[in-house]
C-alpha cells in the first residue's frame, strides 16, 4: 500500500512517523514530499526506508493513499497540479475543507476521500485521531480506522460533526498541556524541581485517561474516589470551581468550534 504524503511539517511529519512506526505499511512503502530538504532529512535520518523528493507528482505515482498535510489554502494549488489516478484515495487532513470544496479540486469528483484529523501525539502512538469518508466502502473505512488506531484511537464520523470533535480532540490536546504547563508553575512555586514537577504532574495525566479509557467509568466517579469528606483534594476541587474551571474548559472547546 504505496503511500504518499505531501508536506512534512508539524502534522505530515507526524504521521509519516507514525505510520513508519506502525506495522500495516512499511516505512519502505512511504514517500513524503515537501520543498525544504531540512525536515526530509530529519525523517529518512529516523526511517531510512522511507522515501523523500520534493516532487509531488513525483511521490503520488503508483501511491494508492494520497496524504494531504498542507495548510488549507495551498490545498487547491497543490490538488490541481497533480495528475491524480481515478482509483487513488485522497486523505486530507486540512482543516476546514470540507469534502464538497474538495470534490472541486480533482479531476472526478466522485473519486474516494477520506478527511482526517490527528493530533500531534500521533508521532508517539497515542493521537485521537478523527476520520470522515465520502465515497468509501465499509472495507476502506475499516482499513483507515485499522491504520489509525495503531498511533492511538481513531474514530469514523460524520462530517458535519468535525468543527465540534476536531475542538475537542485537537485544539483538546493543547488545553491538556496547558493544565500541565500550570501545575507545573505551581509545583516550581512549592520547591519541586521543574523537570519532577512535569513528569509527575504528566504521569497523573495518563493515569487519569487511562482509569477512564480501560474502565466502564466516568470523570464524576474517579473524582468521587478521590475527594475524602474534609480531604485535601476536595478543597481543591471547590476552588478550581470558584474559580471558573469548568467554565473555562467548556468556553474553550466552544470557542475553537467558532
Amino acid at each position: 500500500m504505496r503511500t504518499a504524503i505531501i508536506g512534512a511539517g508539524n502534522m505530515g511529519g507526524s504521521i509519516a512517523r507514525g505510520l513508519a512506526k506502525g506495522s500495516i505499511i512499511p516505512a519502505s512503502d512511504i514517500i513524503v514530499s515537501n520543498p525544504s530538504q531540512g525536515k526530509l532529512d530529519e525523517l529518512q535520518a529516523e526511517f531510512p526506508a522511507l522515501q523523500i523528493t520534493h516532487d509531488n507528482q513525483e511521490a503520488i505515482i503508483g501511491a494508492e493513499f494520497i496524504i494531504l498535510a498542507v495548510k488549507p489554502w495551498l490545498i487547491k494549488g497543490v490538488l490541481r497540479e497533480l495528475k491524480l489516478k481515478s482509483k487513488q484515495i485522497i486523505i486530507s487532513v486540512a482543516a476546514g475543507i470540507n469534502f464538497e470544496e474538495l470534490a472541486h479540486y480533482v479531476p472526478e469528483p466522485e473519486m474516494t476521500m477520506f478527511r482526517i484529523i490527528p493530533n500531534t501525539a500521533i508521532s508517539e502512538m497515542e493521537s485521537m485521531t478523527l476520520i470522515a469518508s465520502r465515497n468509501a466502502t465499509k472495507e476502506q473505512e475499516q482499513l483507515m480506522l485499522d491504520i489509525f488506531n495503531q498511533m492511538g484511537l481513531a474514530m469514523l464520523i460524520p462530517e458535519e460533526k468535525f468543527a465540534a470533535c476536531t475542538s475537542m480532540a485537537s485544539c483538546g490536546i493543547a488545553y491538556v498541556l496547558k493544565y500541565i504547563q500550570a501545575a507545573m508553575q505551581a509545583g516550581i512555586e512549592m520547591g519541586i524541581y521543574p523537570k519532577d514537577a512535569m513528569r509527575m504532574v504528566a504521569q497523573s495525566v495518563k493515569g487519569a485517561a487511562e482509569l477512564i479509557q480501560n474502565n466502564d467509568t466516568h470523570p464524576s466517579v474517579e473524582i468521587d474516589k478521590v475527594c475524602t469528606p474534609g480531604g485535601i483534594t476536595i478543597k481543591g476541587i471547590n476552588e478550581l470551581e470558584h474559580d471558573g474551571y469548568t467554565s473555562a474548559i467548556i468556553n474553550a472547546i466552544k470557542a475553537s468550534k467558532q
